[in-house]
């Protein structure tokens, strides 16, 4: 495999994920009310980060996008933990000095408490407002110190999750207000990137995509595979793309201003969703299935590739999160090696894909399953997994 000189090798982690929820947050609050596993502290990232970006540097794996959690830095609105900002910032400082080029994203799934009361992005007020004044600090308190942001992760997926009924804060399922809650965002997230850009540093999305196959010849098959691509494809690509964005359900809404607001597209794959006889199904049929209720099957990343290839032939990519959740470290190889297979022939056949980040370096939390999946190539207790070894290989342009 040939890889581009630059091509960015990296990690991607979340603060509640690998810290633990901070006391101010919503998702804090989720867990004592019972409605999810108690993170407690995480992979303890907070304590032991010199010794992870020591292990990533030696692996090859120089880049690392981590949140800065909002809740540790604005507790209260409009209060600044200075604490909690000096803290981040040596989180930062230690990652160059290990050698590792830091990414941070504002919003991983998680806000202030006092920012949800307020009604979250669901109040689009709160967008133009508190959100927006984030975003500003942001850039000038820790934009000396970022090799590149992601502003918010997974637009469309938060969306799902907490206003579709899956689970998480504030646990509503409103079909109209997650449509709103999309929209807001999918703005909120390029605005952020116009503003982030000014500090002089890349800005890459981070949008959920999925593959979506008719898995019979039942018309309702394609029918509702097309569905799936006008509804699911996440509407902040055609905003990315013509300026215009279209959010099902919502009218749609002319700003120029964000075409092009991101220096890469930037996405995370992690399933292809089958229809079988008009109705969703697991992709392939028959396929070993993750712990988390999806088929297994790296092959739909050059799916989503393909098709990002065809929307938008002229620009970077950047896969944001590629990996697995699994107790079997051989399958977890095997699916990085064929992962890495399918990037390096899209790059051979003409695609600009600048980069992947695997999900993740550390096993951490994951939401509502705990510390029961495991994503990471290390361990909790620091333990480098043979797995990882496919992805030094291929940073330091070697075959595995």
């Amino acid at each position: 495999m040939i890889w581009p000189d630059g091509f960015l090798w990296g990690t991607g982690a979340s603060s509640t994920q690998c810290e633990g929820a901070a006391p101010a947050s919503d998702w804090w609050q989720w867990e004592r009310d019972g409605h999810a596993p108690v993170s407690h502290e995480g992979n303890s990232f907070a304590d032991r980060h010199t010794e992870d970006f020591a292990l990533l540097a030696e692996l090859g794996l120089t880049h690392h996008r981590l949140s800065i959690e909002w809740a540790r830095i604005e507790p209260t609105e409009g209060d600044h933990d200075q604490q909690a900002i000096d803290h981040y910032r040596r989180v930062l400082t230690v990652a160059h000095e290990a050698g590792i080029s830091p990414w941070v994203s504002l919003h991983h799934f998680t806000l202030p408490r006092w920012f949800s009361e307020l009604g979250g992005f669901a109040n689009d007020t709160n967008r133009t407002g508190a959100w927006a004044r984030h975003v500003n600090f942001m850039a000038e308190t820790f934009g000396d110190l970022v090799s590149g942001w992601q502003p918010i992760n997974e637009t469309n997926y938060y969306s799902h999750a907490a206003y579709g009924g899956h689970g998480w804060p504030p646990g509503i399922d409103d079909r109209a207000l997650r449509a709103q809650v999309d929209e807001t965002m999918q703005l909120a997230n390029a605005e952020a990137a116009l503003v982030l850009r000014q500090t002089g540093k890349p800005v890459a999305s981070i949008f959920g995509l999925s593959a979506f196959v008719a898995q019979d010849n039942d018309p309702t098959s394609d029918a509702l595979v097309d569905r799936f691509y006008t509804g699911l494809w996440n509407p902040g690509i055609h905003l990315f793309r013509d300026g215009v964005l279209k959010v099902p359900g919502r009218d749609p809404i002319e700003r120029p201003d964000l075409a092009g607001a991101f220096d890469l597209l930037g996405f995370s794959y992690y399933l292809t969703v089958g229809a079988l006889g008009g109705a969703p199904a697991v992709h392939p049929p028959g396929a070993t299935e993750s712990p988390l209720g999806y088929g297994i099957y790296p092959d739909g990343l050059g799916l989503v590739l393909d098709r990002l290839h065809d929307q938008l032939p002229h620009t970077p990519i950047l896969v944001a999160e590629f990996g697995i959740g699994t107790d079997d470290d051989a399958e977890r190889a095997t699916y990085l090696q064929r992962g890495l297979e399918i990037v390096a022939d899209k790059v051979a056949a003409g695609h600009d894909i600048r980069g992947l980040f695997h999900w993740t370096a550390v096993d951490n939390y994951e939401w509502l399953h705990g510390y029961d999946v495991s994503f990471g190539i290390i361990d909790r207790e620091r333990n480098v997994r043979p797995s990882a070894q496919v992805l030094a290989a291929a940073a330091r342009g070697q075959d595995h």
